[in-house]
C-alpha cells in the first residue's frame, strides 16, 4: 500500500539550490518513493539559529511512497547525510535540511518521530512552499487546510 507524504527541504550553506536538487534526485533514488510534486525554491532569513546564520532556501515536495513513515524518515537522514549534513548545533547553518511533514492523514508521535511536524503550522517558510503544491490538504490535527494555515500566518 503507498501513502502519500510531504516533506520541507531547506538549505543555507553552500550551493544551496544545488544542495536541494541533489536532496530530491536522492529521494527519487530511493526504492519505495516516487516523487510526484515539487514547489518552487523560497528564499527565507534563518529563524531560530545563530544571529549571523546565512539566509535558506526553502522548497517542499510530495512523494507517493510504500516505505513507512520511520523507513521513509531513515532515507530522508541518509540523504542529508550523503549530502554532508553534520549535526552540531539546533537550528544552525546547514548544507541540506529535510523534515517529513505529512505522511497521509496519521498522527504519530514515536521516539524520534512527530508527524505532522510538530511546528510546521507555525512557520511560514514551511506553509508556503507546501500550500503551492497541496493547498487542500488537511492536517490531520489541527483540521485545517495547508492553504488556510498558510493564510493565517500571513494575516490574510
Amino acid at each position: 500500500m503507498s501513502e502519500t507524504a510531504y516533506i520541507a527541504l531547506g538549505a543555507n550553506l553552500g550551493d544551496r539550490a544545488g544542495n536541494i536538487a541533489a536532496a530530491l534526485e536522492g529521494l527519487g533514488r530511493v526504492p519505495g518513493v516516487t516523487l510526484t510534486k515539487v514547489s518552487t525554491m523560497m528564499e527565507n532569513p534563518a529563524m531560530g539559529g545563530p544571529v549571523d546564520s546565512p539566509a535558506f532556501l526553502n522548497a517542499a515536495a510530495e512523494v507517493v511512497t510504500s516505505l513507512s513513515p520511520e523507513a521513509l524518515l531513515e532515507a530522508m537522514l541518509a540523504v542529508e547525510r550523503s549530502l554532508g549534513r553534520v549535526r552540531t548545533q539546533k537550528w544552525g547553518p546547514r548544507t541540506i535540511d529535510l523534515d517529513l511533514l505529512l505522511y497521509g492523514d496519521r498522527a504519530i508521535d514515536a521516539p524520534g518521530l512527530t508527524v505532522p511536524h510538530p511546528l510546521m503550522h507555525q512557520r511560514r517558510f514551511v506553509l508556503e512552499p507546501l500550500a503551492q503544491i497541496a493547498p487542500q490538504v488537511v492536517h490531520p490535527v489541527l483540521g485545517q487546510t495547508i492553504q488556510e494555515l498558510w493564510e493565517r500566518s500571513v494575516g490574510a
